[in-house]
């Protein structure tokens, strides 16, 4: 029996049993800054609001910031300040495909990411970056 046959004589056959991924905010803000806005940036964060210094790199440092992170990563290639902010999902594939479908493509140029990662970028219709991380990241 070809394909047509089957579902017209039982359409119920169709039907997919798709669930929609679940998306939280996650625990990660960056703030990319361009090299000569970088010094001053950082000396706000540290030494105007005193936040906690969690790390340091030549990259970029990251403070606590409330119940987040807060990135400050030096972005040579931009003229101002860029936010970036973290999504978390419980199935990446499938935030992957939702998202296409809600007209939100990947951005997976924007940075490259370890090859191992469970996550890809998006932007939203303002262009505010995301990255949708996966539960195996943490």
């Amino acid at each position: 029996m070809d394909f047509y046959r089957i579902f017209r004589h039982n359409p119920s056959t169709m039907v997919a049993n798709i669930t929609n991924p679940a998306f939280n905010g996650g625990v990660n803000i960056a703030i990319k800054v361009p090299l000569h806005e970088y010094d001053a940036t950082v000396a706000f964060y540290r030494d105007t609001l005193n936040l906690p210094l969690v790390e340091e790199e030549a990259e970029g440092c990251i403070f606590q910031f409330g119940p987040v992170r807060l990135w400050v990563d030096k972005a040579p290639n931009l003229s101002r300040s860029d936010i970036w902010l973290e999504l978390e999902t419980n199935d990446t594939m499938a935030a992957a495909r939702y998202l296409k479908n809600h007209g939100i493509p990947r951005c997976d140029e924007l940075e490259a990411l370890p090859e191992d990662f469970d996550g890809f970028f998006i932007t939203d219709p303002a262009g505010v970056v995301h990255i949708v991380v996966g539960e195996n990241n943490y």
